[in-house]
């Protein structure tokens, strides 16, 4: 018999929540991180990853006051991601660790399932 997997709420790295906290200081903007799913890309389903104000809807993930929504369409397609920021070579962004994508491309913005 297969091990159950447990759905979870993404979660969301101490190191996004920083920068975001970074950011509200930096910009005077403390609105929240929006994570959405939608359709298109190039592999069928992109990510929204913006500053925007909560709906009374969202799923709010909070810690020291910085917040990440999620709208109640996206949120099944998330279940068990990670969010993260990361800085590289090529630049800072917010990163989505999503174990449901079965693929994406190289963007990291686009992904299949």
């Amino acid at each position: 018999m297969p091990a159950e997997t447990l759905t979870l709420p993404p979660s969301v790295t101490d190191r996004a929540f920083a920068r975001l906290l970074e950011i509200a200081e930096e910009t005077g903007d403390a609105r929240a991180l929006r994570v959405a799913v939608e359709g298109g890309g190039c592999s069928g389903f992109q990510y929204d990853i913006r500053l925007d104000d909560p709906a009374t809807d969202d799923l709010v993930l909070e810690k020291g006051g910085a917040r990440v929504v999620i709208d109640p369409v996206s949120l099944p397609l998330l279940t068990n991601a990670v969010i993260d920021f990361t800085e590289e070579l090529i630049g800072a962004r917010f990163t989505i660790q999503n174990p449901n994508a079965s693929s994406s491309c190289g963007c990291g913005i686009s992904f299949s399932m």
